[in-house]
């Protein structure tokens, strides 16, 4: 295995402006193809073994397009994005469609109070980049801001959560502009009018959206305008009830009309302001938000190259900094390589105990070092290099027996094998023995699209926890982030122990992410696309299906539909699932037995089922490059949906299959 790290970071200086039109034209034609390379993802993947409780299959598992394909989490969302395909536009068009529905369908989400990652291979040119739309702390900001009085603990978190001193200044509206004036092929305005019609006429509510209202931990009823939208006379909007958003479609038009400067320097941004004044510490000038109309007036994006990490041939471009996504699974692919996982002969079949087992240290092992190491490193140095440098992540695999759970582990020391890390490289890190991610309600949504050029979009988009802060924008309509709380709420920086403070807040700076949109390729050619939701749930999430599509066979609806285990610390306390259906094939009780006899913990007792989290939402594309068929899988843990173009017919008793149905979806 060969691990480059990442590319070297994009200069400032790109020349936009002058390449920008040629960008955004498609490619002329298909790449080439291998007919003798099987792509990860395509079906018919692997024989699930019988299950009582296995459900149909989704109405797009295993059909083909030619035409593009999108795979988002809500079906209007989708249609959205299919859309404009069929108009002609490109992947970066559809996706911008669809994020702005997505705001409109599922609130509690994403939109335009937040902020995301937008992963874009352009196929004409083999560039593959980040718009890195990250919320971005205010100038005020300090260190200790959520150091707060007469308040610990869990409630805490609650509590500066749904302030606004949680707030940081949203960039999912400038990763739209940005992305569709540099590689789109329609205007802003084009993009929003879907949204605007739903949010005027109003939708039914789906039992995901009623689910999250019902239980939403307080977030839609500490602010008046969250209560009388989502709690009509006190009443949780149900599955089927009528959601309109008027002052979301008058805050589209308004865009629309007048572009992002509304958003950011118009009357938009002093709503902003305003709204974000609100508190709910017990010191309540404590909670109040730092942001001023000139933190919204200074908002940019910026482009970034992924990280790059190499797997059996494959190569994973995932998120840089600020995320953590992309080296924390980079991580755990690297120092599991060593392990034939996926030969059942030797034990590493799916679900099988060690599997599971050597998954959850490589886990343990990778968020000890995520803990201390990796922050927004345009602010404090991030060992890129050295995390993932071959050496170093050999060190950290040698930890990992087959036949014992590890105590639990302090960070690795990437210092050394990182030759652009300068001063001293000694530290004296002491094991964190809690879980700082336990207990957050933190949600976020992913979509991918392909164009029947190639063009590709990996977008993961959020404002942190379901429903944000809880404050929707008075008279405006959307919700704003609690991305702030993705900072340490106590800083961690220390001389002594080298501790870098890498995550600590500061002006200017962005919270730790760990979100990971992903595009897999093979040279450079894509052949798959897929993100997930989940605070610090993505990363796992993106790593099972990793090992689901490449070692284990599966196809893109069987990788997705496939039960997950996640750990998020390096304490390791498992979570792991099976209760649905369509979640197969499960974790079985001798399987969960074996790895509480190994010590892991969170499994519960003895002879019941320990895995009944459900952990992200899944939803991803694939191109095959046998045939140039793509293919899109979507995840049933919400109302997954796939959408496509010129579906390729049936192979019938003559193996022919290449002709395109004229109906077209």
């Amino acid at each position: 295995m060969h691990a480059t790290g990442p590319f070297a970071r994009l200069a400032a200086s790109l020349a936009l402006a002058a390449t920008s039109a040629l960008l955004a034209l498609p490619s002329a034609a298909h790449p080439p193809h291998d007919p003798s390379l099987r792509t990860p993802g395509t079906p018919p993947g692997i024989v699930l073994p019988p299950a009582d409780d296995a459900v149909p299959p989704p109405v797009w598992d295993g059909v083909a397009f030619r035409g593009g394909v999108v795979a988002v989490s809500h079906p209007l969302a989708a249609q959205a994005g299919r859309d404009v395909l069929a108009r002609g536009g490109n992947a970066v068009d559809a996706a911008a469609a669809i994020q702005f529905m997505l705001n409109v369908v599922e609130p509690q989400f994403s939109g335009i109070g937040g902020g995301g990652f937008m992963m874009i291979h352009l196929a004409r040119h083999h560039r593959t980049f980040a718009i890195d739309g990250r919320e971005k702390a205010p100038a005020a900001a300090t260190p200790e801001q959520f150091v707060l009085s007469q308040t610990t603990g869990a409630n805490r978190f609650l509590l500066a959560s749904t302030s606004g001193l949680a707030v940081g200044v949203p960039g999912t509206l400038a990763v739209v502009d940005h992305a569709l004036r540099h590689y789109g092929t329609i205007r802003l305005a084009e993009a929003l009018k879907p949204a605007i019609a739903v949010a005027e006429e109003g939708f039914e509510i789906n039992r995901f959206l009623a689910a999250n209202i019902a239980g939403d931990g307080g977030r839609t009823t500490f602010q008046p305008e969250t209560a009388a939208l989502f709690r009509p006379n006190g009443v949780p909007l149900a599955a089927g009830d009528r959601l309109v958003q008027r002052d979301l479609a008058k805050t589209f038009r308004l865009i629309a009309k007048q572009g992002p400067q509304v958003f950011y320097r118009g009357e938009i941004a002093q709503a902003i302001v305003a709204a974000q004044q609100r508190s709910r510490t017990p010191v309540a000038s404590e909670g109040v938000g730092r942001m001023t109309l000139q933190d919204l007036a200074a908002y940019r994006v910026v482009e970034r190259a992924p990280v790059q990490v190499h797997y059996r041939g494959w190569t994973l471009a995932d998120m840089a900094p600020p995320s953590s996504g992309g080296l924390t699974v980079g991580q755990m692919l690297e120092m599991v390589e060593r392990f034939p996982i996926g030969d059942a002969s030797q034990g590493f079949g799916f679900g099988s105990p060690t599997t599971l087992h050597v998954m959850t240290e490589a886990m343990r092992l990778a968020f000890a070092d995520r803990a201390v190491w990796m922050g927004d490193d345009d602010f404090v140095p991030v060992p890129e290099r050295g995390l993932l440098n071959r050496e170093y992540v050999a060190t950290r695999s040698a930890m990992i027996s087959t036949s014992s759970r590890m105590a639990t582990p302090a960070a690795g020391n990437p210092l050394p094998y990182d030759s652009a890390m300068t001063g001293d490289k000694r530290t004296d890190l002491k094991p964190q023995l809690v879980d700082d991610e336990a207990g957050r309600p933190s949600h976020t949504t992913h979509f991918s699209v392909v164009d029947k050029w190639g063009n590709v979009v990996s977008w993961t988009t959020t404002i942190e926890a379901t429903w944000g802060t809880g404050i929707l924008v008075p008279g405006y309509g959307f919700l704003l982030n609690n991305e702030l709380t993705d900072f340490n709420l106590d800083p961690t920086k220390d001389a002594a122990s080298g501790n870098p403070g890498a995550n600590d807040v500061a002006p200017n700076k962005r919270p730790r992410s760990s979100m990971a949109p992903a595009i897999v390729f093979k040279g450079r050619e894509p052949v798959l696309a897929y993100g997930s939701p989940g605070g610090a749930t993505i990363i796992n999430s993106v790593f099972n299906v990793t090992l689901n599509l490449i070692d284990h066979g599966m196809s893109i609806q069987q990788a997705i539909n496939a039960p997950r285990l996640s750990v998020t610390s390096a304490a390791g306390t498992i979570s792991c699932e099976g209760v649905e259906p369509f979640m197969q094939p499960k974790f079985s009780a001798a399987t969960q037995q074996a790895l509480r006899d190994l010590g892991h913990l969170g499994l519960g007792q003895a002879g019941t089922n320990g895995c009944a989290a459900t952990i992200g939402s899944v939803q991803g594309i694939v191109i095959d490059l046998r045939s140039g068929r793509q293919y899109g899988g979507a995840d049933l843990r919400r109302e997954g949906t796939v959408l496509g173009l010129k579906r390729v017919k049936a192979r019938g008793p003559q193996g022919r299959g290449d002709e395109d149905e004229d109906d077209g979806e």
